[in-house]
């Protein structure tokens, strides 16, 4: 299940809170009065199925809001292994709001259901960078944008035997796009899930020049740029002192 509520929804601050702090569904913590985030992501954990997945689009703020207790909701429900997969997704995906957002991806049971057993990790997934704009105000993901971002959740749960059946690659970290990572690394960064923080910056190719090449070049170019400006001061002197004359 992919359910899209960002923004106007999920934080919307007239949500009710006030009428529903002995709710059932608030298993992780009640969800501030003024922000429905956490309330809609207990809604749908509430209603999964045992083996249930769900994934959720939600406001970036969800991510690392640290008030009115949402850091300890989400703590909870990352030390209760309830979060599979953080993406972090581009501005301007929606009709509805041009801000960035993220995706949620949620399972009662990581390691059942025919998959890899994934308890004690999550994958985060960093498409800030991808789609392309459609026109002055609206970006879309291409069908390739969208094979990646879930080709890489579906190879990283997947069992061996499954990446073998259907003729994919194993998982693999890929720098600034895709890292998995185990709750020791989460509680470092004390339980905020922005996948910027993980999936670290992309490898640069290599151009097969040392750093001394590069370095002897760099200071070539720079000593050029100054005597270049020394020439354009001494001209731009001269023109003053015409026009003074």
């Amino acid at each position: 299940m992919i359910t899209s509520s960002p923004t106007r929804r999920s934080t919307i601050s007239d949500w009710g809170g006030e009428r529903l702090l002995e709710d059932d569904r608030w298993q992780y913590g009640i969800p501030p009065k003024g922000n429905a985030n956490f309330g809609w992501i207990q809604h749908i954990i509430h209603h999964l199925a045992p083996r249930g997945h769900a994934g959720v689009v939600l406001a970036n703020g969800s991510m690392s809001s640290q008030t009115s207790d949402e850091g300890e909701i989400r703590k909870r429900l990352i030390e209760e292994d309830r979060v599979d997969c953080m993406v972090a997704l581009p501005g301007q995906l929606f009709y509805s709001t041009q801000i960035p957002v993220c995706l949620w991806i949620l399972s009662r049971d990581k390691s059942a259901n025919g998959l890899r057993d994934r308890r004690g990790e999550v994958l985060f997934i960093d498409a800030r960078s991808m789609g392309h704009m459609v026109d002055r105000v609206r970006r879309e993901f291409s069908d390739d944008d969208i094979k990646a971002i879930a080709g890489t959740y579906r190879r990283w749960r997947a069992k061996p035997e499954a990446l073998e059946e259907k003729g994919w690659e194993a998982y693999a970290d890929e720098p600034g796009f895709c890292k998995s990572e185990g709750l020791e690394a989460i509680r470092k960064f004390d339980h905020v899930l922005t996948p910027g923080r993980y999936v670290g910056a992309a490898d640069v190719e290599d151009d097969g020049v040392s750093f001394e090449e590069k370095f002897a070049g760099l200071n070539a170019k720079l000593d050029e740029q100054f005597d270049n400006s020394k020439q354009l001061e001494a001209l731009v002197k001269k023109q003053l002192g015409m026009i003074s004359e």
